[in-house]
């Protein structure tokens, strides 16, 4: 699989997703081991559970996470300059279907810090509704929900990666034996390399219970197979320098002499580092300069190892609970090919701010960095919808109805099973009008299938309609009881409960679709600013609207050398009054005086997000 294959696209505003066979997850994807579970004879019949929870023999995970194909939107291309190489890309979306509309066997390592099974209040960091309800499916049933959970999206990305791939997942004590139990199910015992102990000493701890303090986190490495790259690491010796005697081999003894010098002294080598081995020791971000702000944020240099250790330049390097970006900003750095997803816009806007400054600050040193996209799955920015142009907003609609696309010359967009679609304007100023309605009709009388098969179900999907459209549509229904000419047109508003009803029906008890495929409109931005010492600049967007019913602020991200790229001041990203609330205001000394060209980005708890940019006389 070549790597264009993953990190595409390279244009275009919609990623239709592959065409995908309705067969049952396939029964060899997991290992054989029946010798490693199989009970000992003396115990008689002991029921033996060989299999990962939640999986079914015959439909594997999709029994309790039916499939729900929808296309990719993308939403922005943030540039650097190399637009001949192919873009990676970063997903907002639910990672179980985004991953399920990427190709087998694409990804080289593969490093998540899901939730830890920590706590609801702990893991719920951006506050997004989609972060809230996934967070809510996680904690249903306790330890065995939380597994089941993780499982699909284990299982998923097992099928990623290549055959020589590896995988990292990074827990806390209060999952990860389990997790453990459940991967060596997935991929097999003898596919598990390491448990490696992240120790982050902590010399402030004071006695606040009767247990000792847990300064450590489990990261557990599998490979899919037997062959994967492997770099060896090496950190400083702690105990400082070490000679070590330099041997040569001598063919007469069959031994392995010391080397020595002209004078027959023993030539040494000097040793200033060892071997990497399984416990890393790297303390928390603490006040290192790279921390964005949110409590679950990982250091760089832990990354850092795993990127170096399991991956060759140029390689594909995922994360899919991006949160914060730190393996995205790792493997771009030390140039490698990367994708991701999150379930928070937040956290998607976070790391592609993150991954652009990294670039404008030139951190990433001699590669050439690709271009990166930013994709909505399931959710879907209907502004941006209005401005495609028609072709691809018909394509988008008919594949988020789940209909196919055969465009007919004749005014005829798609399929519905047997049933003609048609699709109205992107603008969603212009409602479907009743000339549109009789010219459809017409174009379907012109079919084999009214003409042979006696088909007169239509189906019209459209932002609005005009009462004259309803009214011709109605006269053609009446035509049924007096003419053979007769047309039933169903219409169905895009943004409506009906459009998605493909989707909210694979709705399970075990499964929560009612939310996935609808349209979101960005906060209307309002800044407000005055002068309050020497270029210092107090800015407030109290006065911002919000356009999702519903909807509240949840992040404001500031950029005080705005430029055309998006690329917030540091300290500006992920602003908090408190550990949850966000901060309206914020306060700014700029370095100099003269014109500034300032901008602000505000993300609402659906999804929205706006941009405002002003050019302001700082004195």
């Amino acid at each position: 699989m070549d790597v264009e294959d993953v990190v595409g696209p390279s244009s275009g505003e919609f990623v239709q997703p592959p065409e995908v066979e309705e067969v049952d997850e396939r029964a060899d994807a997991l290992p054989q081991q029946e010798d490693f579970w199989r009970p000992p004879t003396r115990f008689g019949s002991v029921p033996v559970e060989k299999e990962p929870l939640g999986w079914d023999r015959r439909k594997g995970f999709r029994k309790l996470f039916p499939v729900v194909m929808l296309p990719f939107q993308v939403v922005e291309r943030v540039q650097f300059g190399h637009p001949d190489l192919e873009p990676n890309r970063l997903f907002w979306g639910d990672n179980l279907h985004v991953m399920r509309q990427l190709p087998s066997e694409s990804i080289d390592l593969i490093y998540i810090d899901p939730p830890f099974f920590s706590g609801r209040q702990y893991n719920v960091i951006f506050g997004d509704q989609n972060e809230l309800r996934s967070f809510s499916d996680i904690w249903e049933g306790g330890m065995p929900g939380y597994l089941i959970w993780l499982n699909a999206r284990l299982y998923e990305m097992k099928r990623l990666l290549k055959k020589t791939g590896s995988i990292f997942v990074h827990l806390d004590w209060h999952a990860s034996h389990y997790v453990k139990v459940e991967m060596d199910k997935i991929f097999g015992p003898d596919k598990f390399r390491n448990e490696i102990v992240w120790y982050y000493p902590n010399s402030g701890l004071k006695a606040r219970s009767k247990k000792f303090h847990q300064v450590a986190d489990s990261l557990l490495f599998y490979t899919k197979g037997d062959a994967y790259a492997f770099n060896p690491l090496y950190k400083p010796r702690k105990d400082g320098q070490t000679r070590q005697a330099l041997r040569k081999f001598n063919s007469a003894t069959k031994k392995a002499d010391m080397v020595r010098d002209e004078n027959g002294n023993i030539v040494y080598k000097v040793i200033n580092d060892v071997l990497e081995n399984s416990l890393w020791e790297q303390g928390m971000l603490s006040n290192n300069p790279e921390r964005i702000g949110y409590p679950t944020q990982k250091p760089e240099a832990l990354l850092d190892r795993i990127v170096r250790g399991l991956s060759n330049e140029g390689d594909v390097v995922a994360d899919f609970f991006a949160g914060g970006g730190t393996t995205l900003a790792v493997a771009q750095r030390l140039g490698r090919r990367w994708i991701a997803c999150d379930q928070s816009r937040v956290a998607v806007a976070i790391t592609a701010d993150r991954l652009t400054r990294q670039v404008e600050g030139q951190l990433t040193g001699l590669h050439q960095v690709p271009d990166f996209t930013v994709e909505h799955w399931g959710v879907y920015e209907a502004r941006r919808l209005a401005d495609a142009p028609p072709d691809q907003f018909r394509a988008f609609v008919l594949r988020a109805f789940g209909a196919a696309i055969e465009e007919h010359e004749d005014g005829i967009h798609g399929y519905k099973g047997a049933l003609p679609v048609w699709v109205g304007e992107p603008d969603q100023k212009k409602a479907v009008t009743a000339a549109d309605v009789q010219a459809f009709a017409n174009a379907m009388r012109k079919t084999l299938r009214y003409r042979q098969d006696n088909l007169r179900d239509g189906i019209m999907l459209a932002w609005a309609f005009r009462p004259d459209a309803q009214e011709a549509a109605e006269r053609l229904r009446r035509l049924e009881q007096t003419d053979l000419n007769f047309i039933r047109l169903d219409m169905i508003r895009i943004d409506s409960l009906r459009f998605r009803e493909h989707v909210t029906a694979l709705s399970t008890k075990k499964a929560d679709y009612e939310n996935f495929l609808t349209f979101v409109q960005p906060p209307k931005v309002e800044v407000g600013y005055k002068r309050i010492a020497p270029r210092t600049y107090k800015l407030d967007v109290s006065e911002t609207v919000v356009m999702n019913p519903g909807a509240k602020i949840i992040n404001v991200q500031w950029d005080f050398d705005y430029d055309k790229r998006f690329s917030s001041t540091p300290g500006y990203s992920f602003v908090r009054t408190s550990k949850k609330d966000f901060a309206l205001t914020a306060q700014y000394e700029f370095p100099e005086s003269g014109k500034r060209r300032i901008a602000c980005k505000v993300q609402d708890d659906m999804g929205g997000e706006g941009l405002w940019t002003a050019e302001i006389e700082v004195s």
